[in-house]
């Protein structure tokens, strides 16, 4: 954990120095981290995996952080502060850029409920299972549900500010995401033939779309999934993840509110203030400019490049800010929870896809 570490002595910069020149070397560090990764992210061998250059950040982050600096040196810590908490924060409202309200329209009212049913249920059962069977910590079962019931790591560094959580509960979070994520990518397209074997409603290309756009974790995995069916498949499949991280923000306002009641509740210090979160606010407002159509195909694309920078960024800065002892005090618990959300997703995820439009 980051701000517990202690600074160790040697290299400082002098405070006399303008804080731009301060944050300049920890952020050249997590810059370095997420080209790197975004380098290897392009590589066939890696994307057909789906793990996408932010997956590969947070590893590189984690790694560097723990081995070849073991804790990083006074002059890193305000650059990877910075890139920690603002670039994420300017990462999920450019994000807004790669939605719009007619997604919805495109989707369908049948599609759109079953994009919030598998939203909620997986929070449920997630809040459920990770604090009453696991006794988890309420901020990591937090995390894991946002990550699996929204739109994996995204929507984890998106709630992070909301919830307060350390660096190792995001990352722990996050790694239940890439595991699971990168299992999906194997397991869907099995089911898609299994479906075709035995005459499913899943044999529908359509429906196995948007039966994968609600349930699998991030978006480059659900792209890898299409892909590996068919080009409609794919399609349908973008369209439902794209809706599904629409209700990120909506979600993020009802978490705030809810936090705040139990922490009234149960935090012995009384009502607490809601944590309403500013970017979720700019997030719609960036998806409802985009839905207008004024932005031309190549300056989305140029917006979407420098947002996916931030984000990278933003996840080499998480990673370094993060102690892997952390993972030996939660032990197995997170990644059973995650494999009975894993479960979760495939048998009941289908179920609501089943029962909302794969009966008609």
């Amino acid at each position: 954990m980051l701000k517990e570490w202690t600074l160790p002595t040697g290299f400082t910069l002098p405070a006399w120095l303008p804080l731009r020149w301060q944050l300049l070397p920890g952020l050249l560090l997590c810059a370095a981290i997420a080209l790197a990764a975004q380098w290897l992210s392009s590589m066939p061998v890696l994307a057909n995996f789906g793990l996408s250059s932010l997956t590969l950040a947070i590893v590189f982050g984690l790694l560097v952080g723990n081995s070849m600096l073991a804790r990083p040196a006074t002059v890193l810590l305000p650059g990877i502060n910075f890139a920690k908490h603002y670039l994420l924060r300017l990462g999920i409202i450019l994000y807004g850029f790669k939605l719009t309200f007619q997604s919805i329209g495109l989707l369908g009212l049948a599609g759109l409920a079953v994009d919030a049913l598998v939203l909620l249920s997986t929070f449920v059962l997630t809040m459920i299972l990770g604090c009453r069977l696991f006794k988890l910590e309420r901020k990591t079962a937090v995390l894991i549900g946002i990550g699996h019931s929204i739109c994996g790591a995204a929507a984890i560094m998106a709630a992070e500010p909301v919830v307060k959580a350390r660096a190792e509960q995001v990352t722990i979070a996050i790694t239940t995401i890439v595991l699971f994520g990168t299992l999906a990518i194997f397991v869907y397209p099995l089911l898609h033939h299994l479906a075709l074997q035995q005459g499913w409603w899943l044999a529908n290309e359509q429906l196995f779309g948007l039966f994968t756009g609600s349930t699998v974790h991030e978006v480059a995995q659900v792209v890898a999934v299409g892909d590996a069916i068919s080009n409609e498949a794919a399609d349908i499949a973008v369209i439902a993840k794209m809706v599904r991280v629409m209700l990120l923000a909506p979600f993020l306002l009802g978490l705030s509110v809810w936090l705040a009641k139990w922490q009234g509740a149960y935090g012995g210090k009384g009502a607490t203030h809601i944590r309403v979160p500013w970017f979720a606010f700019a997030f719609i407002a960036v998806a409802g400019i985009n839905s207008f159509g004024w932005f031309s195909p190549v300056t989305l694309q140029r917006i979407a490049t420098v947002d996916t920078a931030a984000l990278a960024i933003a996840m080499a800065a998480l990673g370094l800010a993060t102690d892997v002892r952390a993972f030996r005090r939660v032990g197995l618990k997170p990644l059973l929870l995650a494999a009975l959300l894993f479960i979760w997703l495939v048998l009941g995820g289908g179920l609501i896809n089943y029962l909302l439009v794969g009966v008609g």
